[in-house]
């Protein structure tokens, strides 16, 4: 095998690594970028140089930016009081795409699960204590995803805050917008059931 087939090979095995690629569909996005070398692929290397030297988590929430301080946590309008507690970065940069949260946030890098042998410490959850009982803030929004884990995270969190004067609330679930009854799952109509409201 040629050095330049043992680059390939190293750089399909590293794109395999990626969620959603497995080897099949790395080996098909290294070719692309093969044949698009000049427009794609010299401009893709240079943007991740760039990403790896400059990307860092955010001292205070978690979010990943270029700075010490995210720009949401140095954004004097944000300090609204209101902290959304979410997963990780994605969920964060979810709830930014719906331009509807106007708070800060709080990434936990993840969900308690015994099976994996995950518990607060290992989660950014003492830094959050730390953030409401220090940082005036009034609500706590608990926006983690509808799993067992997430739930459990979420039922972890409220007991903490309890007695501590901070408001703890969940996002509502059910029936999306758009959603058909036959398609959804009966965890999701449960849901949609139990957080009914008059019309």
């Amino acid at each position: 095998m040629s050095d330049a087939t043992r680059d390939i090979e190293a750089l399909i095995e590293l794109m395999a690594r990626l969620p959603g690629l497995g080897p099949r569909s790395a080996r098909r996005a290294v070719l692309h970028l093969i044949k698009k070398r000049g427009p794609v692929m010299a401009p893709l290397a240079q943007a991740m140089a760039n990403v790896a030297a400059t990307a860092r988590e955010c001292a205070s929430c978690g979010n990943i930016g270029t700075a010490d301080i995210c720009d949401i946590c140095r954004d004097e309008r944000r300090a609204t009081g209101e902290i959304c507690v979410v997963e990780d970065v994605a969920d964060l940069w979810a709830m930014e795409r719906g331009q509807s949260f106007r708070g800060r946030y709080h990434v936990l890098g993840g969900t308690l699960s015994a099976l994996d042998a995950i518990g607060p410490e290992e989660l950014r959850i003492p830094k959050l204590l730390a953030r409401v009982r220090d940082d005036g803030v009034s609500e706590v929004i608990l926006a983690l995803n509808a799993t067992v884990d997430g739930q459990t995270t979420a039922h972890y969190i409220a007991e903490l805050l309890e007695g501590s004067g901070v408001a703890v609330t969940s996002l509502a679930q059910g029936v999306p917008i758009g959603g058909e009854l036959d398609y959804l799952d009966d965890g999701t109509i449960q849901a949609a059931l139990r957080a009914r409201k008059k019309i």
